[in-house]
């Protein structure tokens, strides 16, 4: 198999051919690492690289496998697959920077949770992924690497934070990749960048170690080029974890099942706008979406949650969890921060216990109004990010369609939303502007009905085929 066929087939698919040995570890490992010399360099994806250490790992895979009598039973579900960790997570023995000039030369001693699961599940981690600064903003750069340039044109932003991981994934550079999301930071960058990333239900992947182990706004999840890529990093990644209070009990292997569903009467609400500006592309590539929802059986209707108070409950929390996180770098490097970084910080300081107090009973009301809804529609759909991708140069969207955005975050309303409830999200290639230039779907699911999601993603994933179209030139 040439490195194109390796570094651009499905996850599933890859692993078959490991685990009937058509394809070694190593081989695979080989292809990917070309893959990265020849993309990497216009693109600033892989910012910290383990060359060796990944093909040493990949000689130990394909001993295991030599060794072993029924590979498919007796073998993890990622099993030599290349995949990247984003700089946000720990990795024992490499460099993990957060994005931060204060963290330049950091090399930890213990890996986080997502890294272990990975791990344990057979994944060989190359290197990392690029974020902003301390995943701060929808556009990924930062004073360390620099940015992180879109593959399907390298004068736009790829988004972020999980930029570096879903770029390395539209070039083929990893098989899969892990993302995390406060405000749309995996939604955002897959939807700019033709690939698939899922926001789970806070505690579907446990996080550890955590600050504040009850927060639900901010969760990790998983990244690929199909859904049944992310539904297989899924199942390695969900379970519980006694170090993490709000891990919800059911195992990885729940989504380690077969994704096809019916969907024929099955009730799904499309948004009319939530009240907020889109570019006009967007809108229209999403909307000319709904006829494939249709021809999939489902009704489809006009109709969205109230997400009143979704705006102030989110910028409340946010800033808190930044002042919790990041309040004594702030004291001990404030030269060091990016204006944004420090100016939510601020924000958290100013914050008062009524403040939170209403926030908290404000997002109380709001899920009980989402709650409501979808009892009558199992989905909702709405576009991932509200522009197409902008320049690379430009660190934040100021206007959209004459509208004002008042803040470094504003123009990711359409993702924030939904996370101050905590329902699961997907977001899923939809269309292509008349520039090229990829647009990203939003389905959002009941309350903890991250399986359903997936299988709806899946279903418009097949009909449509979106996720097969490569960036230009590779």
């Amino acid at each position: 198999m040439s490195d194109s066929d390796l570094c651009f087939m499905p996850a599933v698919e890859l692993r078959a051919n490991l685990l009937r040995r058509a394809v070694s570890a190593r081989e695979v490992m080989q292809a990917h690492l070309r893959q990265i010399e020849r993309a990497n360099p216009a693109l600033n994806a892989i910012v910290t690289l383990a060359a060796a250490q990944a093909l040493a790992a990949a000689d130990t895979a394909d001993a295991l496998l030599a060794s072993a009598a029924h590979p498919a039973r007796s073998l993890p579900a990622l099993h030599g697959l290349p995949v990247a960790h984003k700089d946000l997570q720990d990795t024992a023995g490499m460099r993990t920077t957060y994005g931060s000039p204060i963290y330049a030369t950091h090399v930890p001693v213990a890996d986080t949770l997502l890294v272990e699961r990975m791990r344990t599940a057979g994944a060989i981690a190359l290197g990392k992924t690029n974020p902003p600064e301390f995943g701060a903003g929808s556009q990924t750069f930062n004073a360390v690497f620099g940015a992180t340039r879109n593959p399907y044109d390298p004068a736009k932003t790829c988004g972020g934070s999980s930029g570096g991981a879903a770029v390395a994934l539209a070039t083929g550079m990893v098989a899969l990749a892990d993302g995390s999301d406060m405000g749309g930071s995996l939604r955002n960058p897959a939807g700019f960048c033709n690939v698939v990333g899922l926001r789970p239900s806070p505690g579907r992947v446990p996080s550890w170690p955590q600050s504040a182990g009850w927060f639900t706004l901010s969760v990790e999840g998983p990244m690929a080029r199909t859904v049944a890529d992310v539904a297989l990093l899924l199942s390695a990644l969900a379970g519980p974890d006694a170090r993490a209070p709000i891990a919800l009990p059911e195992p990885g292997a729940t989504f380690a099942r077969p994704l096809g569903r019916n969907f024929a009467g099955t009730r799904v609400a499309w948004t009319r706008g939530l009240g907020l500006p889109y570019a006009p592309e967007v809108r229209s590539a999403v909307d000319a979406q709904r006829t494939v929802f249709e021809q999939l059986g489902c009704i489809v209707e006009e109709a969205e949650p109230d997400f009143s108070d979704a705006d102030e409950v989110f910028k409340v929390w946010r800033a808190w969890s930044f002042e919790l996180s990041l309040g004594k770098e702030l004291d001990q490097h404030p030269e060091q921060l990016k204006e944004t970084v420090r100016w939510n910080i601020e924000q958290g300081r100013q914050l008062t216990g009524p403040q939170l107090g209403r926030a908290e009973a404000q997002r109380t009301q709001l899920y009980h109004r989402v709650r409501r809804f979808m009892e009558r529609y199992e989905f909702f759909i709405l576009p991932v990010s509200q522009v197409l991708p902008f320049s690379v140069d430009t660190p934040f969207i100021s206007e959209i369609a004459g509208v004002p955005m008042h803040s470094y975050i504003d123009w990711m309303k359409s993702c924030y939303y939904i996370s101050t409830v905590g329902n699961p999200a997907l977001s899923v290639p939809c269309a292509f502007s008349a520039s090229g230039l990829p647009v990203g779907l939003q389905i959002v699911g009941r309350h903890q009905d991250d399986w359903g999601v997936l299988q709806l993603g899946h279903a418009f994933e097949a009909a449509t085929n979106l996720w097969r179209r490569r960036p230009p030139g590779m």
